[in-house]
């Protein structure tokens, strides 16, 4: 039987060198993906916000899976949390944290 066991804390820093950001940056801010994401959003248009996380396991103090700083943007209907493509990382090269979710606007 397999056993759960219960983070209680998880840190969730990070950093990107300065290449790698602008990289991804540039390929969240795509025309592309940001009309992709606005289609499954059904609405007009989105901005990226720069804001990035790395998710976190689940626990008592983080019931979201995200940093506590960052349920305002899951709980506001201005916002979208999109995951960052698995590609985008690769071509970025942001190997370390291995998954990011990026907040967007919606507009």
């Amino acid at each position: 039987m397999a056993h759960l066991r219960i983070i209680q804390d998880y840190d969730s820093s990070f950093s990107l060198n300065p290449e790698a950001k602008q990289a991804l940056f540039t390929l969240l801010n795509s025309e592309a993906f940001l009309k992709q994401i606005a289609e499954q959003l059904t609405c007009a248009k989105v901005e990226f916000t720069e804001l990035l996380f790395q998710p976190v396991p689940y626990s008592t103090t983080t019931p979201k899976g995200m940093p506590p700083v960052f349920e305002q943007y899951h709980q506001s209907p201005d916002y979208a949390i999109v995951n960052v493509p698995p590609n985008f990382m690769f071509t970025a090269k942001v190997f370390s944290p291995s998954r990011l979710c990026a907040v967007y606007r919606i507009t």
